[in-house]
């Protein structure tokens, strides 16, 4: 990624700890338990304290006294200690160290699969990770991420996300080419032209279907084959072949994957009132505690028995596993953090309910907890809150302010929510033009501009411009 270099001021490639975290604060919290489930598949010395307890509790039940005078007796014949008669190559195997590479596995990973299906951002963030990017630009490719629909598209403009990053179009596009090329292909397309261009491009390059999709689009989709066929000199043999190519693209790459927008929400906080403040709970009961298998510490502590390769692969395991462990801490530390800075931010909101919202962008949020505003960015994608008011994303939360002529500070979504209305109770067959919106804002202490009224119509998905 050094072609970006010259256009972004750091260039810090994200260490192993740092993408771990950076992974985990971006799953929300049920995500989490799916992920923490996947954690325990791939490494062994990685166990819930729930189970272990309840291991050792069947243990202590099943195991008589008789029995264990009889090991001890057994013990002090032999001598020495058990851990050295242990067939090393072989209690490895069947712990799934060479049997990782040599076993057939296929019918686990399918019901493994079956159990845990990525939402398409996690599996957008996950292939974002291998990329490359340093710190900054792996934040702009969240941003497109998170401004993904159900269907893969991107739902704001580059332009938008380049004055909210405050980096420059060119940088911002370079990256939203490369999140076009991920899997599925074609995702973050900002119309259908766009998603089906990238997907021919990779699949059928210089392809009579990729001039068609290119070149003579909006014939193509109003069926208008004879103007196709003269333009290109085709044949109608050659027009049909290229229609068949075409069809098989995927207009909606975003389909058949979890929904990150679904209406059975879960919330990642609990906020309730309680003496004038506020009880904060992280959601995370169902989040099994972590720790390091006891048994394979001990293994660890009898190195000299251990071949280079077991050893390497133990250190290495027992190192991850304290990584992702630390992790999970971090990310219930910082979640907690932000969500507690937010309602220290918007106080009056969490009390009195809305129309009480102060304009707070992630920067103000990033500033009191003392961390980088791409941490609060992901703590806040796609959590969610659960208060005396609803359930709520905690990007709600955040919005520009607009200076009233008093110098009072008006946050954009107050000035939105107000425009959803006047257009939700508005006569359909005789609509109120965006300069009329304009002055009846203005008349209610909202200064806002017909073309700024235009954009939040946009934004908010209305019916489209009105003369």
């Amino acid at each position: 990624m050094a072609f970006l270099s010259q256009h972004l001021e750091l260039k810090q490639t994200l260490t192993p700890q740092q993408i771990l975290l950076s992974t985990l604060l971006q799953l929300p919290t049920l995500a989490l338990e799916q992920r923490i489930k996947q954690e325990l598949e791939l490494n062994p010395v990685l166990e819930m304290v729930d189970d272990v307890e309840e291991e050792q509790e069947l243990e202590k039940e099943t195991e008589t006294e008789e029995e264990k005078e009889k090991k001890e007796e057994e013990e002090v014949e032999s001598g020495t200690d058990q851990t050295e008669e242990i067939e090393w190559d072989e209690y490895f195997q069947n712990d799934g160290y060479e049997a990782r590479q040599e076993v057939d596995h296929s019918q686990e990973d399918v019901e493994f699969q079956n159990a845990y299906k990525p939402s398409l951002a996690e599996l957008l963030l996950e292939q974002g990770l291998e990329l490359n990017l340093s710190e900054v630009e792996y934040h702009i490719f969240e941003e497109l991420v998170w401004s993904l629909d159900d269907r893969g598209y991107l739902v704001v403009t580059l332009e938008y996300l380049s004055d909210k990053l405050e980096q420059s179009l060119e940088v911002i596009q370079t990256i939203h080419r490369l999140l076009m090329r991920l899997d599925p292909v074609g995702v973050g397309a900002r119309d259908l032209q766009e998603c089906l261009l990238i997907q021919i491009e990779k699949r059928y390059p210089n392809s009579i279907a990729h001039q068609i999709i290119r070149d003579h689009f909006e014939d193509f989709a109003n069926k208008r084959y004879e103007r196709i066929i003269k333009s290109l000199d085709l044949t109608r043999d050659d027009l049909l072949d290229a229609e068949e190519l075409i069809c098989h693209l995927n207009p909606k790459p975003g389909d058949g994957y979890l929904n990150t927008h679904t209406n059975y929400i879960t919330p990642d906080f609990v906020v309730r009132e309680q003496d004038d403040d506020f009880l904060v709970t992280l959601n995370d009961t169902f989040i099994p505690e972590l720790r390091l298998s006891s048994r394979y510490i001990d293994l660890l502590s009898h190195q000299k028995q251990l071949d280079t390769e077991a050893k390497t692969f133990l250190k290495k395991k027992v190192e991850s596993a304290k990584w992702f462990i630390n992790s999970i801490q971090m990310r219930r530390i910082t979640m907690m953090k932000v969500m507690h800075a937010i309602i220290e931010y918007q106080h009056d909101f969490f009390m009195h309910g809305k129309g009480q919202m102060r304009p707070m962008i992630l920067k103000d949020i990033a500033d009191r907890i003392g961390m980088d505003i791409s941490t609060v960015s992901r703590v806040t994608n796609g959590k969610y809150v659960q208060c005396d008011w609803g359930i709520f994303e905690l990007r709600y939360f955040f919005s520009e302010g607009i200076e009233s002529d008093d110098g009072e500070s008006i946050s954009t979504r107050r000035i939105k929510e107000r425009l959803h209305k006047i257009i939700s109770d508005e006569d359909k067959k005789h609509p109120i033009s965006d300069e009329i919106l304009s002055k009846m804002l203005q008349q209610e202490g909202f200064p806002v501009a017909r073309r700024t009224v235009a954009k939040y119509r946009e934004q908010l998905k209305a019916p489209v411009a009105r003369l």
